[in-house]
């Protein structure tokens, strides 16, 4: 029932007190504030990682061949490790049922590209037509390469974005032009992009066209895989750590790498890759909850103690009160009402500016690993809720101390 006497009675205290009152509410909202500025931040660089992990494929897998590191088997260490066509072979028939896509890599180094009179400086790299999935391109125009350019060994090249936009101004579609490479012509068939702009200043073509053109052999520079998406994150993880094992144990046995030369044979999985930020961002998360929890309880030891010191100028009053009648629960009643009153406009009063703030600032934000900070409305106002609750909690000590004061020594309190 609403009790206007009781709301003039506190209003009537906040004026009287104006700078306390401000004070103990501004270290209240000041703890909601921080804490979901905090959150905010740490689901910011869960969305920044998430982002970097989009770029290619979140299951992928890439193999890379390096040196070797230690003696084995006679063996000298510093061997250079070359894969080749049969490696990538015989890799995607033994774990024929655990990849999804696959696709070889053979760099073409030092070389002369042109269109037209213009000089390019831009890398080539082999590929198959699986690349496209792998990394994630999405097609801006015409077609990646694909398995017939692969099997007739055709003169054809899928070029990037930024290339398009920096060499080709002049024309409504670079489609269908042609670049040349030390004297060959290459037939552009599409033009990819990127999420990451450095990434469109790439030629694609097709691999045994890039080994038998330009002197390739049968050597490959690195492979990359795909595996089918799992039921959930862990599974996933489990899934590519044991890939990742296998490809590990058949490379080095091929190639005759020591089982425990993590240089020989290099594998990079995206997923275990995944597991570790995310669990470094679980632990930041944790730790900003902390913060701000601890942030908020001195909030609330501050509700407490300005409670105290209420009790103690109006115990004259509370006396009054009781003499006249008054029952304890009243007197309680009073002192609480000032307390989640206090509280609880502080606690939205930090809610509203923090989530506004991360609703104006958050998108405009472009740091490394932080992207749109943002927290979710219902965790925030669960957050106020609690604090209301506890600032209750901390205002019923002092008001159950005024409601037990002896009525003569309330009284006699000068």
């Amino acid at each position: 029932m609403f009790d206007l006497e009781r709301w003039q009675e506190i209003f009537d205290a906040i004026r009287k007190n104006k700078l306390r009152t401000f004070l103990t509410g501004l270290s209240v909202a000041s703890g909601i504030f921080i804490l979901v500025i905090l959150l905010g931040f740490g689901q910011g660089m869960q969305n920044g990682i998430a982002k970097e992990f989009e770029q290619d494929a979140s299951t992928s897998v890439w193999v890379w061949p390096g040196v070797t590191s230690k003696e084995y088997k006679g063996l000298n260490p510093g061997r250079r490790i070359q894969f080749r066509n049969e490696n990538y072979e015989n890799v995607g028939e033994l774990y024929k049922k655990e990849i999804e896509y696959e696709s070889p890599r053979y760099f073409v180094n030092n070389v002369q590209i042109n269109y037209g009179k213009e000089s390019l400086a831009y890398g080539i790299q082999g590929i198959s037509g699986n690349f496209q999935f792998i990394e994630n391109a999405k097609m801006a125009e015409g077609r990646f390469i694909n398995v017939q350019d692969v099997t007739n060994t055709a003169k054809v090249a899928v070029i990037g974005r930024k290339i398009r936009n920096d060499v080709f101004k002049e024309v409504e579609t670079p489609v269908g032009e042609f670049i040349t490479v030390l004297g060959i012509p290459f037939k552009i068939v599409g033009v990819y992009g990127e999420t990451e702009e450095r990434e469109e200043e790439r030629i694609y073509i097709p691999v045994t066209t890039a080994q038998k053109v330009f002197n390739g052999a049968d050597r490959i520079n690195n492979m990359a895989f795909t595996l089918p998406p799992a039921d959930n994150f862990d599974k996933a993880v489990a899934q590519a750590v044991a890939f990742k094992a296998g490809i590990e144990s058949y490379l080095r046995q091929v190639h005759t790498v020591a089982p425990d030369d993590s240089s020989g044979v290099q594998v990079w999985s995206a997923m275990e890759e995944a597991k570790r930020y995310f669990s470094l961002t679980g632990n930041i998360k944790f730790f900003f909850w902390f913060v701000g929890i601890c942030t908020i309880i001195a909030g609330v030891v501050g509700v407490s103690n300005i409670m105290l010191i209420v009790v103690k100028e109006r115990t004259r009053e509370i006396g009054i009160r009781k003499a006249l009648g008054a029952k304890p629960w009243s007197i309680i009643g009073m002192i609480l009402h000032e307390a989640i009153f206090v509280t609880a406009i502080s606690g939205f009063a930090g809610l509203i500016f923090s989530m506004g703030l991360l609703e104006i600032v958050g998108p405009y934000i472009e740091v490394d690993y932080v992207l749109n900070p943002s927290v979710n409305f219902n965790v925030a106002l669960a957050t106020v809720f609690v604090l209301i609750v506890a600032g209750t909690i901390a205002g019923f000590f002092p008001a159950w101390r005024a409601a037990h004061i002896h009525t003569i020594d309330a009284l006699r309190d000068e």
